[in-house]
């Protein structure tokens, strides 16, 4: 399957708007405001050029309510994923559903030469896979009609 081997450049450049980030020192109250606001699961965290975790959904239901945390007084630094699994753009998307699948994560930070350029979720691939799959069906329904330019 040809979508299977694409680059997470491509989904990259298919997808808009900036990376989100938190730093380590910003409060969980205000990094969920951030993730409610934009619509998304996951922030990553910064200190400055640096990714040092992600901060997500799943990070406030296990470290914060799960653990009667305070989110106004507890950093996101303390509650962060830190086991990182970070991809290059060059990685395909077989590469990041294998990681996603078997590690069990949602958000996989991009990174090329030691900076940060951009996040892949699952939701991307996933979107990514049915739009090909799509494309795919549509040709061989016009190969079988006899209608696939060729």
């Amino acid at each position: 399957m040809q979508a299977m081997e694409t680059q997470l450049r491509t989904l990259l450049e298919n997808k808009p708007g900036a990376v989100l980030s938190a730093s380590p020192e910003m409060t969980v109250a205000a990094a969920v405001a951030v993730l409610n606001a934009r619509n998304v699961g996951a922030l990553l965290v910064m200190n400055g050029a640096e990714l040092v975790g992600v901060f997500t959904e799943r990070d406030v239901l296990r470290r914060v309510v799960g653990e009667h945390r305070d989110p106004d007084t507890t950093r996101v630094g303390d509650v962060m994923t830190r086991d990182l699994v970070v991809m290059r753009p060059s990685s395909t998307v077989q590469d990041a559903m294998t990681v996603v699948s078997e590690r069990r994560f949602r958000h996989l930070p991009i990174v090329e030469e030691g900076k940060v350029v951009g996040v892949i979720s699952a939701g991307d691939l996933n979107h990514w896979l049915i739009r090909n799959r799509d494309v795919d069906i549509s040709e061989l329904v016009d190969y079988i009609k006899g209608t696939y330019p060729g």
